[in-house]
């Protein structure tokens, strides 16, 4: 037995009042887009949901693309009758033999729309749990948490009827809560911060760093392919490759001790600034978490942080370490994040970095770097910009996403 249609819901953006329309419409879209080598889906957007008609296209194809739409809560497969109560009660036996681990707590939730029908909720109700209760005699009834809710939902021509649920992305369309750039490096963190920025509803851009040849070409592919990852969430991500090495090693020359990475850092966010405004993106995305490196204690991120007026949003700052794996882990970065190709960061490290940077000092050694500004400008006119996507086939759904 094959779904007939999908139920999308949206979650939280039934809570945007008068934007609700527009969060909608751009999960519609999103929808349209992700499905387009499906045409013979039809959509029916309803309060805090999405309906589609399958009309033949193979279920199991199209979830793994509604999972990676953000906006949508969760979804479900559903099933038909006729407005007719033996034909519901008869739909209603086959999606409970269609679960394969049979269940032993259950409940009917009758919804009924069509007002005209004759029958009220709660008789619905009684007549169609009794009629699942008679052909499962192991099965109980338990309203308040049942193993499966069977749900059946009485509209103008047809009765829906399901009880699976699947877990969507969740958050908010893309692009509907402006556009940031994305600090990127080849690590664990970075990309988890780009699919949590997008889950929120923000558009990336992405800027990596790289220092060739003291970082080898295989170290730049990685993030390609990390980018490639999150892209298949967003659709293409054009990717700012920014030659880093003259800067990186004229402020080593300049300087080698406990601030080195602080300067260094300094300089990337400038970097990006520039980058973010050239490029209409109106905040910065990092992947720093509290503690867990000298770079990353509160001083040094202040630090860090104060040399850029664009806001940085920090989507990892209070989580511990194995809460970012599991997600690397469920969004398949995590495998690429820990092939050891060599990161500019983690070149000319001095023995002891600072944790607790002066930014009196700081700002005393920058001032000692008259060349530094049009460095960083060349750094920037040197970057080379590329699309990424899916890398999947040329029909692939999101190639042409935005």
């Amino acid at each position: 037995m094959k779904p007939e249609q999908v139920v999308l819901r949206l979650g939280e953006l039934t809570l945007k009042g008068r934007n609700r329309h527009r969060f909608e419409k751009m999960v519609l879209e999103q929808v349209r887009k992700v499905l387009r080598p499906y045409p013979v889906i039809k959509y029916t957007k309803e309060f805090g949901r999405i309906t589609l008609r399958l009309n033949g296209t193979d279920y199991e194809t199209i979830v793994p693309l509604l999972r990676k739409v953000f906006g949508i809560t969760s979804f479900s497969p559903v099933y038909t009758a006729e407005l007719e109560l033996g034909q519901m009660k008869q739909m209603a036996l086959q999606v409970m033999h269609s679960i394969e681990q049979p269940p032993v707590t259950f409940k009917v939730n009758v919804r009924r729309a069509n007002k005209s029908f004759p029958m009220d909720s709660q008789e619905l109700n009684r007549e169609i749990g009794g009629h699942v209760l008679r052909a499962f005699p192991a099965l109980k009834v338990d309203v308040k948490r049942p193993e499966v809710e069977l749900r059946v939902e009485l509209r103008e021509q047809e009765a829906l009827i399901y009880c699976a649920v699947e877990r969507g992305a969740g958050g908010f369309p893309i692009g509907s809560n402006g556009k940031a750039m994305l600090m990127l490096s080849g690590g664990i963190d970075s990309p988890i911060a780009g699919y949590l920025a997008m889950r929120q509803g923000l558009r990336i851009e992405a800027v990596h760093f790289h220092s060739y040849p003291f970082t080898s070409e295989r170290s730049q592919q990685k993030v390609k392919d990390l980018a490639a990852k999150l892209s298949g969430y967003s659709g293409s991500i054009r990717l700012h490759m920014v030659p880093f090495t003259d800067v990186q090693t004229r402020i080593h020359q300049a300087y080698n001790k406990n601030l080195l990475i602080t300067l260094l850092r300094r300089a990337m966010m400038r970097i990006a600034q520039k980058l973010a405004e050239s490029h209409e993106a109106g905040a910065l995305v990092t992947g720093e978490s509290l503690g867990q490196v000298a770079s990353q204690t509160l001083a040094s991120m202040n630090a860090i942080g104060s040399v850029v007026h664009l806001p940085l949003i920090r989507p990892l700052i209070c989580m511990e370490k194995q809460e970012i794996i599991d997600i690397a882990q469920s969004i398949d970065t995590f495998e690429l994040s820990i092939l050891p190709y060599e990161d500019c960061c983690t070149l000319f490290l001095p023995p002891s970095p600072s944790t607790n940077p002066n930014m009196k000092v700081i700002e005393s050694i920058e001032s000692g770097m008259p060349w530094l500004e049009e460095a960083l400008n060349d750094a920037v006119l040197r970057t080379e910009s590329v699309w990424i996507d899916t890398k999947q086939e040329a029909n692939d759904p999101f190639s042409s996403f935005f």
